[in-house]
Formats: structure tokens, sequence, C-alpha cells
């Protein structure tokens, strides 16, 4: 397990840059905390700071966005939030985007559980004192 700390909302790119350095072959990861943590903003300054172009924001009613890298490798960010049966998730294609070797960072996770491949990441973002977070990856 490794831990980082987001000292500050104006040091998050760094952040990003070493979980980044982090994510080896690793394609998908599941973004858990409370409401609030900071999940997608995290994943947004990921995005950043692979030199995604669009804009990046919570996919909580489409559940799913597509970004292209700079490297032109395919990121799906998933919002899990609003799903309540597997069937659902199914119905949108989950499981063609989860094991299509592209990057998947998903958030609330748990709404997906029985898709989830074996080699899920899980990365736990904690507030803690005066603003800053704490992210456990597994």
């Amino acid at each position: 397990m490794s831990t980082l700390t987001i000292e500050s909302i104006e040091a998050i790119h760094d952040t990003a840059r070493q979980f980044i350095d982090l994510m080896g072959e690793r394609t998908v990861f599941a973004f858990n905390g409370k409401m609030g943590a900071g999940k997608t903003t995290f994943i947004k300054a990921i995005c950043e700071v692979m030199g995604v172009q669009e804009t990046v924001n919570s996919p909580t009613f489409s559940i799913v966005n597509e970004y292209e890298a700079a490297d032109g490798r395919i990121i799906y960010h998933f919002d899990c939030y609003r799903i309540t049966k597997t069937q659902e998730a199914l119905d949108l294609g989950a499981e063609e985007y989860l094991y299509s070797g592209n990057l998947c960072f998903i958030e609330w996770s748990e709404n997906i559980a029985p898709l989830l491949p074996d080699s899920l990441v899980t990365v736990e973002i904690e507030e803690v004192e005066n603003g800053k977070r704490d992210v456990k990856i597994n």
C-alpha cells in the first residue's frame, strides 16, 4: 500500500503526478471516499496532468465520460452513484469499458462490484486536518 498526501488544492497536480508514477501497467482504479472527499477533483487533476484537453467533470448523469490523454491513451471516468442494479451497468456496456485495457477511473464502484476485475486497484481518499487529503492506494 502507498499513501500520498494532497497538501492543498494548489498542490493537487503534484500528487496527481506521484499517483500516475505509481499506476504502472494497472488500468482499473476504484476511487472511494465520502461524498465531498475529493474523488472527482483528484481524477480531474490526474487527467489534466495526463494532458486531457477536454473539460473533465463528474459523469453523474452520463455515468461514464471518455477522455483522451496527450499520449493517446483513452481514459474512462465512471460515476456509478446513480446505478442501483448491476443490470443498469451491463446495459451501459460497463464490462466492455472495464476489460478494454484502457484506463478506468471509477467513483462509487461498490454499485457495480460484481463486474469489477480482480486486478482492481482501490484508492481511498480521506479528508484529514486543514483540508489535506490522504490518498491510500492498495
